[in-house]
Parts: C-alpha cells; sequence; structure tokens
C-alpha cells in the first residue's frame, strides 16, 4: 500500500513537471503580481474602514466597480488577441499598468480616490487575463489543460501566501502599534507593491513566448462581440457563471466579519496567508483531478463548498472560527478555477478560445458587481446574517442549473506523464 501511495504520488508530480516552459514562466508571473497584489488587499478594507471611514457599502462599490471594469475589458482583449493571433503584448501591458497604479495608493485621502486607483489597477487585469488563458490553453493537449490551469492558479495563490507575509512584516516594523496603525503607516506598506510585478514584466520579456497564432481576417470575423458564435451548451454555462457569481461578492466582506468576529487588523494579512496556502494545495489536487474525473464534478464540489462556507460565516462567532472557515474557502477555489478555465477551453474551437475567455469573463463582470452592492446592501438593511445566507442560497440554485450544461468527459491517456 505505502509503494502504491508513492508511485502515485511520483506521477501526480511528474505530470507536473512535463508542462511546457511557457506554463511555467506565466505561473511565474503570476506569483509576483499577487505577491504585489496580496501587499495590498487584506489591509486594505481595515483601512477603507477605519482611516478613511468608508461603510461597508462603499467598500462593496469600490470592489464592484474594479472587478467589473476588469472582467469587461476581457472580452475585448481576448477578441482582439484571436484577431490579431498575438497573446503576449496585452499580457505585458496589462501587467504593467498594475506595476503604475498600485504604488498610487500611499497617496490617497478618500475612499473615492481608492476607488479610482482600484479601478485603473483592474483595467490591466482587464487587458492582460482572456490573453493569457488563451496562452495557456494553447500550450497544453487537451487532456492536460487542468492540470496547466491548476498549476497557474496555484502560483498565483502562493504569491498571494508571501505578500501577506511581507505586509505583516512591514507593518509590524512600521507601525507604532501594529494592532491599531495610521492610515500614513498603512500607505507606507503600499509603496512596496509595486516592485514584484516590475520583476514580472521582466520574465514576460525574456522567458514567455508564443507561437504565430493565425489572424483572422476581417471577412471571415468582422469586429462585433456576437454571442451567436457558440452553441447554446456555451451559452448555458455562460449563464450559470453569471448567476453563481451574483452570490460571489467581493472577500473583503470575509476579512471584515473576520475582523469583528475578533481577529485583530495586523493579524489578517496571516489570515490571508492561511487561506492561500489552502488555495495553493487544493489548486494542484483540484487541476490535476478535473483531467481526470471530469470538470463538472469539480465545479459541482467547490460551489457547494462555498455554500457551506458563506452559511458558516452568517453565524461565525469567534477568531478560530474564522481561522477554520477561511482554510476551508480555500478548497471552492481550488476545485473550481483551474476546472472552469480548462471548460471553456473544452468547449470551443482554438481559433475562439481569446474571445470564449473574454465572454466567461464578461458573465462573471456582469453580476460581480451588483454581487459586491447586493451584499453590501443586505448587509446594512438587514444584518450580517441574511447577507451571507442570501449568498449562499444563490449558489446552490447555481448548482441545480448546472447541472444541465454538457461537459465533456475526462480523455484518456490523462494519467501518463509527459516525457
Amino acid at each position: 500500500m505505502a509503494n502504491t501511495n508513492r508511485s502515485n504520488g511520483w506521477r501526480f508530480w511528474r505530470r507536473y513537471r512535463g508542462l511546457p516552459p511557457t506554463v511555467f514562466a506565466l505561473s511565474v508571473v503570476s506569483f509576483l503580481n499577487d505577491t504585489s497584489s496580496e501587499i495590498i488587499y487584506p489591509l486594505l478594507p481595515a483601512f477603507l474602514f477605519l482611516s478613511l471611514g468608508a461603510s461597508p457599502f462603499a467598500i462593496g462599490l469600490i470592489e464592484g466597480i474594479a472587478e467589473s471594469v476588469a472582467s469587461i475589458l476581457k472580452l475585448f482583449s481576448g477578441y482582439l488577441s484571436d484577431k490579431f493571433g498575438r497573446r503576449k503584448l496585452p499580457v505585458f501591458l496589462g501587467y504593467s499598468l498594475a506595476a503604475i497604479t498600485r504604488p498610487l495608493l500611499a497617496f490617497v485621502v478618500t475612499w473615492q480616490q481608492v476607488l479610482v486607483v482600484r479601478m485603473s489597477d483592474r483595467i490591466g487585469k482587464g487587458i492582460r487575463g482572456a490573453p493569457r488563458d488563451a496562452l495557456l490553453a494553447a500550450d497544453v493537449p487537451e487532456e492536460e489543460r487542468g492540470l496547466a490551469f491548476g498549476f497557474n492558479r496555484a502560483a498565483d495563490h502562493l504569491g498571494a501566501v508571501v505578500g501577506p507575509v511581507i505586509a505583516f512584516l512591514l507593518l509590524t516594523y512600521l507601525a507604532a502599534d501594529p494592532t491599531s496603525p495610521t492610515a500614513r503607516e498603512y500607505q507606507q506598506v503600499f509603496l512596496f507593491a509595486s516592485i514584484p510585478v516590475a520583476v514580472g514584466l521582466v520574465v514576460i520579456v525574456f522567458f514567455v513566448h508564443e507561437g504565430r497564432q493565425p489572424r483572422i481576417e476581417a471577412e471571415t470575423m468582422p469586429i462585433k462581440f456576437s454571442l451567436r458564435e457558440f452553441d447554446g451548451n456555451f451559452l448555458r454555462f455562460l449563464g450559470v457563471i453569471a448567476l453563481f457569481t451574483l452570490s460571489n461578492s467581493t472577500d473583503a466582506f470575509l476579512l471584515l466579519r473576520a475582523e469583528q468576529a475578533g481577529i485583530e487588523p495586523a493579524m489578517l494579512p496571516l489570515l490571508w496567508m492561511a487561506l492561500h496556502f489552502s488555495k495553493v494545495f487544493f489548486s494542484l489536487l483540484g487541476g490535476d483531478l478535473s483531467d481526470r474525473f471530469g470538470r463538472k464534478t469539480m465545479i459541482i464540489s467547490g460551489w457547494a463548498v462555498y455554500a457551506l462556507v458563506y452559511a458558516g460565516f452568517a453565524y461565525v462567532e469567534s477568531a478560530w472560527q474564522a481561522w477554520a472557515l477561511f482554510i476551508f474557502y480555500g478548497a471552492y477555489f481550488g476545485l473550481t478555477e483551474g476546472a472552469e478555465k480548462a471548460l471553456v477551453a473544452d468547449l470551443v474551437e482554438d481559433e475562439k478560445r481569446g474571445t470564449a475567455f473574454g465572454f466567461y469573463n464578461l458573465a462573471f463582470g456582469i453580476t460581480v458587481f451588483p454581487a459586491s452592492l447586493l451584499f453590501g446592501f443586505l448587509w446594512y438593511q438587514f444584518g450580517v446574517e441574511t447577507a451571507f445566507l442570501v449568498s449562499a442560497s444563490i449558489s446552490i440554485a447555481a448548482i441545480l442549473l448546472f447541472l444541465f450544461v454538457t461537459c465533456p468527459p475526462p480523455k484518456k491517456g490523462h494519467n501518463e506523464a509527459r516525457t
């Protein structure tokens, strides 16, 4: 039995070692970018709420608008990367914008200014997102797409482990009282955020390579964004994604809820780090399992975890419960993120993949903004328990509707390591 377990574990890691160099390079870039982003993100809700006086509704407005802008722009960038056959340039431009805008948080004095900076940062995400995913999908065979996307998400989440550690160390060093930092002390930490993503730009220039994609001429694919190019099954998938996202408000509310449960502000980066440790583990596991057992199984499992976690946050009363829920929450990301993106690649033709990823992100974007507004409104008007329980109920409805989406079965040969 022990030998069998060792053999399975070795086969598991050999599959990851066989991924192409471009997948590894893009994953390093994701790691560096998320390290940069997560120096800021776990501190931002407390900074907004305690230092700038922003309400929960304002926090939801900031994150909702920012993510919606990113998701809508992914549609355009994905389509244009299909049309002109180039993915690397928009990836580079998107990360460049992040490197420029993030340090500006060190100079804001109102939550409205934070909104402008966050929106600019997310514009960069919108430019790079769909072309990067299409570039990843093009570099691996279908039976390894879950593996590649899972690995990329794991690298991204590993950056979200390192970033909060850096934030915690910086805040501990810079703040006179780490349990109650001043606005200026928060902003001193934010200044460091552009360094890792700037290093990522160097990796893109020298280590990310793409084959020339066939250019789609205007007479065969005019510049328009039509869902008629895709079949009904893919459209059902997009509709279910949009519904589930209506339950998926900004994680800033979870951090705020954790603080209410008794976790001190200086510990929030470590809580965020623990969440992303969980994401790393489950992303590596979930991507591989989606190749073996199918995308549908993983997505339904992950959404069920999400519903349970949000129901738990409705009634969390102590710090240890918040820690446990955050760690369990990581399973939702690991089981669904890679599987959802791999499923998009499975359901459409190669030449439409950038556009398909754009529509996938648009389905997310059209409801992520109202999701955060709805959650903030429910919290403000009816209480925190109602807000979390409504979100859990919407995610369960999405699971039931997802049963009507047809997903390709796992491909034969997924157990073999690439040589």
